[in-house]
């Protein structure tokens, strides 16, 4: 039951940063991939899973008691903590290039400036 109430919500925010990147506002774009980078990271996080419980994935634990507990996968985490830092990174640094799009051209519709030479 989790598993499918963890799959439709990474499917909705895949669909919802899909719908947002097909908008004509600048800044419902940039939402839009924020919003798919932040369900990619949920992605890798829900396929990372849980790794089976024996001595070698935690090794200080090996010598006590009866068996090491299952334990997640520490690299998944690492690199999904390193996507979000570049992912908010990369929205910070798009919502500044729209202000600045705005402070030219006046607006923020792709299709009015797509149409500027």
């Amino acid at each position: 039951m989790t598993a499918v109430v963890l799959a439709a919500a990474i499917g909705a925010l895949f669909a919802l940063g899909t719908f947002l990147l097909l908008q004509r506002d600048l800044i419902r774009v940039v939402w839009g991939l924020a919003i798919i980078s932040q369900a990619a990271n949920i992605y890798l996080l829900a396929m990372g899973g849980i790794a089976p419980a024996v001595a070698d994935s935690v090794p200080i634990l090996a010598g006590h008691g009866g068996g090491a507990p299952q334990t997640a996968d520490p690299v998944v985490q690492a690199l999904v903590l390193t996507a979000i830092v570049i992912g908010f990174g990369m929205t910070a640094f798009a919502l500044v290039l729209s202000y600045r799009v705005y402070e030219e051209h006046g607006t923020l519709d792709v299709t009015e400036l797509g149409d500027r030479r």
